[in-house]
């Protein structure tokens, strides 16, 4: 049954509606749970939903409607420029030189443009409508519009998210929801008159050639253009202020004069040494007032695991770790921070991804051969795996497939070297035989003609790695938007992920220098003793302390479990892991992603009913 969406108050979501009348009534179903309304020219529906003032900018221009949504400080006056520019992907082509990060929908004589962003922090989801005659409608909430198309749960693609370490592209493109799906970050949404949609691609990984002088010239202009977006005007802004990336932004952001509150949580391990540093930079700014939370203040991994109640459109990593991420925020609303400031994202970027060691070879073998061995010694990693990685010259959809066999197999030492086209994923071992046939069924039908994201390995692992964490940011925003604050991460704004991937890998991406692009940006914006850090805080010790404290929370979870009920785990075998002694880095790992799922279920349930799986027949998959 199609229904309108029926979000809670506190989220923030938008519907893009076609310029047809096919989708009348749904624009009437929308209507008594939004805030806001933007018309096309001819007066039909628009934009529906509900988002804050401030995220929004939009203009008229004779026929052409134009409209930003997100973190951005377009003006009226810039965004009338685009919308003038003559046609939709003029207007795109004109709004992709905006900092921030935001969504761009643009109407002309009856057509729409919508847009995201290249990492999918800020995503577009589409379905096509029943009864409309081929309508789509367009979203950024993958619930909101699930509701709207009235689509079922797909168990199949639920089961994906039981992956570990993550979702394997072109598996990011699907939801949980049968006929809901992703439009990649690199392509934009064309919906004509009637409302049918095609995409066409809009964005590519820039040619790296960049010295790292000049890239880091770049960075350091597009991180200070990225900041100024979020806390222009604002008095008042708050900051995570920890590793080398959240330095670069909180520094960054006390220079432009803004008052800014930066927090450091403190860990237990006595070799964590954020406190140390974070001092030491706040000593050499103005205008930052530091708050240290001490280790024991901030809650544990698994803290109230059977008792979350976020209202995520997707399930989610972070719930293991939701009550750690959200304290600092807390603590930020508190101060009464309308903006928080994160560093998420810059590992990605300025660490870089070794497997660029793999494409290196042909084009500079030398150069290619004395990376891998310094890789080889820094990791520890077994010279005869790294070798047979870098003499590897499988396409990507062969090692999908090969990745879709090997999913039961045990998990990857954390010693395996890094040269291929990313880490094989693996199922947990409670997911039952249907689960496991149903995601390697997925992955097989889409390996057999997938495209990797980029040329070569390193590329490739990077843009993937991107678009997986970029997931948990938003996440972390739609935990945020209750408290009315705006969580930002400018490390995944798509200016700055080029500007970082244009520098030449091998200047980038090194064993002898730790992130040496954002340390040479921000020479003379962060104090030359951080600046130069090689250190980075781990939080293992609250994991493996968190999962002894919280059992009883995390066993509490599986009692009626929805993932049992969908045919998904075995009750029996998840409980019995659970009361183990378990590694962080692997072990612990594993239950991330079923934490994750059997909380969205939970959450979705209470808050708009039992779902409706696909397989009704069977109640779930079976075997």
């Amino acid at each position: 049954m199609v229904t309108g969406p029926s979000s809670t108050a506190q989220a923030c979501w938008f519907l893009v509606f076609p310029d047809t009348d096919a989708v009348a009534a749904l624009a009437a179903r929308a209507r008594p749970c939004a805030t806001r309304e933007i018309a096309h020219p001819s007066g039909r529906p628009w934009l529906i939903g509900r988002w804050p003032d401030h995220a929004l900018t939009a203009v008229a221009c004779g026929p052409a409607r134009l409209a930003v949504l997100g973190q951005h400080a377009v003006t009226e006056e810039e965004a009338e420029h685009a919308a003038c520019a003559g046609s939709l992907e003029a207007a795109d082509a004109y709004a992709s030189r905006w900092a921030g990060s935001h969504h761009l929908i643009a109407s002309l004589d009856g057509r729409t443009l919508v847009r995201g962003t290249v990492t999918g922090i800020r995503s577009v989801f589409a379905a096509q409508v029943p009864g409309t005659h081929g309508a789509h409608l367009v979203c950024d909430r993958a619930d909101v519009l699930a509701d709207m198309a009235g689509a079922d749960l797909d168990e199949a693609r639920l089961a994906v998210h039981l992956l570990s370490p993550g979702i394997l592209h072109p598996l990011t493109t699907q939801t949980v929801w049968r006929g809901v799906d992703v439009v990649p970050g690199d392509r934009r949404v064309l919906l004509d008159r009637d409302g049918r949609l095609r995409t066409s691609r809009c964005w590519s990984p820039p040619p790296a050639e960049l010295p790292l002088a000049e890239g880091a010239r770049l960075v350091r202009e597009r991180l200070a253009d990225a900041v100024a977006a979020r806390i222009t005007g604002r008095e008042l802004v708050s900051a995570d202020l920890g590793g080398v990336d959240s330095t670069a932004v909180v520094a960054t952001a006390a220079r432009t004069g803004a008052k800014t509150v930066a927090y450091t949580a403190a860990v237990h391990d006595v070799l964590g040494d954020d406190v140390a540093h974070a001092r030491r930079t706040v000593e050499s700014l103005d205008a930052v007032e530091h708050h240290v939370v001490p280790a024991a203040a901030v809650p544990l991994t698994f803290d109230r695991v059977d008792a979350l109640d976020d209202d995520l459109d997707t399930p989610s990593l972070y719930a293991v770790n939701r009550h750690r991420r959200m304290y600092i925020i807390e603590r930020a609303a508190e101060r009464g921070s309308p903006v928080h400031l994160s560093g998420m994202g810059g590992d990605e970027l300025f660490s870089g991804a070794s497997a660029h060691v793999h494409g290196l070879l042909a084009r500079h073998p030398r150069t290619a051969w004395r990376l891998a061995r310094g890789f080889t010694s820094r990791h520890r990693w077994s010279r005869r795996t790294a070798i047979a990685q870098l003499l590897d010259r499988r396409p990507y959809g062969s090692w999908l497939a090969r990745a879709a066999h090997d999913l039961t197999l045990p998990q990857p030492p954390m010693s395996i070297p890094l040269f291929t086209w990313g880490t094989p994923p693996r199922l947990p071992p409670w997911a039952t035989r249907p689960a496991v046939e149903a995601v390697r069924a997925l992955i097989q039908m889409q390996a057999k003609d997938t495209e990797p994201l980029a040329p070569g390995h390193g590329g490739h692992r990077e843009l993937a790695t991107l678009r997986t964490l970029a997931r948990f940011a938003r996440h972390v925003q739609q935990m945020s938007e209750p408290l009315g604050v705006t969580f930002a991460a400018p490390y995944y704004d798509d200016l700055l992920v080029e500007a970082a991937l244009a520098v030449r890998p091998q200047e980038r991406v090194t064993p002898w220098r730790y992130k040496p692009l954002i340390e040479e940006a921000m020479r003379g914006v962060v104090p030359d003793s951080v600046r130069h850090r090689t250190t980075k805080a781990h939080a293992a010790l609250e994991e493996e302390t968190g999962l002894r404290r919280h059992r009883f929370a995390l066993l509490a979870l599986w009692e009626d479990s929805r993932l049992r009920e969908l045919g998904l785990v075995d009750e029996a075998a998840l409980r019995d892991w659970c009361v183990r002694p378990l590694a962080a880095d692997l072990e612990s790992a594993l239950l991330h992603p079923t934490v994750g799922c059997e909380v969205w279920l939970r959450t979705r349930e209470r808050r708009r009913g039992p779902l409706r799986p696909a397989h009704t027949d069977t109640g779930g998959i079976t075997a």
